[in-house]
């Protein structure tokens, strides 16, 4: 199996006043293509530290995060711009649409970055809300949706970069438990069927168990890594 994140010894202190706090202890571990993995951990466990290194968000104080054979840690802010746009989507709780937008300008958005002719991204934007299952709502704006149609578009514009890794923090921490699943399950069968990296932070162990492998984070270390059967994925 390809690897395409490798994590080795991460550590990451912050100073408190005279006291060092590790939000990373020594953590490492490996995810593979086409891999679901969830992050799961309570408040102050360190998983969002976590994703942010993953990301390229925040320097480790030691160690390597290794994504798509690309050593981020040793990377400049500039650098880390240009990898994360060519090779990461991010999926937020809070959506982060622009309300004067409809869903279509909103997954054509990231491309615009990128310098992709209008026509060209507006055209793959509308595959990505069919994908989503939003064919219906394509020139809606934000508020003309429900808070799980904005999450699916939340989905369709991490997907429309065709990245090799999409990070998911809490994306359903906004919705109700029925709409949740519902998400949930769309992430699911669209990693499958994109075969897209997806890591998720959540503190929800019933989210958790939608992905293929949960790792369990207290006090910034990985305590445990629970492996699951593809077989046995739960529909709603």
């Amino acid at each position: 199996m390809q690897k395409v994140i490798e994590v080795n010894d991460l550590y990451k202190l912050y100073r408190v006043g005279d006291e060092a706090v590790r939000a990373l202890n020594g953590v490492s571990f490996q995810i593979y293509k086409g891999e679901f993995c969830a992050i799961v951990g309570t408040s102050g466990s360190g998983k969002s530290t976590l994703l942010n290194m993953l990301a390229g968000l925040e320097k480790p104080t030691k160690g390597e995060v290794v994504i798509s054979g690309r050593h981020i840690e040793k990377m400049n802010e500039e650098q880390l711009v240009k990898f994360r746009r060519e090779h990461v989507g991010f999926i937020f709780q809070s959506f982060h649409l622009i309300g004067t937008l409809d869903a279509v300008e909103n997954v054509a958005l990231p491309l615009s970055f990128r310098g992709v002719k209008r026509s060209v991204r507006m055209k793959k934007a509308d595959q990505m809300l069919d994908l989503v299952k939003l064919g219906k709502h394509k020139k809606h704006l934000p508020n003309q949706m429900s808070g799980g149609q904005q999450q699916r578009v939340g989905v369709a514009r991490a997907l429309v970069m065709e990245p090799d890794i999409i990070f998911a923090d809490e994306p359903t921490g906004n919705l109700d438990s029925h709409t949740s699943k519902e998400v949930m399950h769309l992430m699911q069968t669209v990693v499958r069927e994109q075969k897209r990296t997806l890591v998720m932070v959540t503190h929800d162990l019933q989210l958790a168990s939608y992905a293929d492998r949960i790792f369990h984070i207290i006090d910034g270390k990985i305590v445990k890594v629970e492996e699951k059967q593809r077989e046995k994925e739960r529909e709603i």
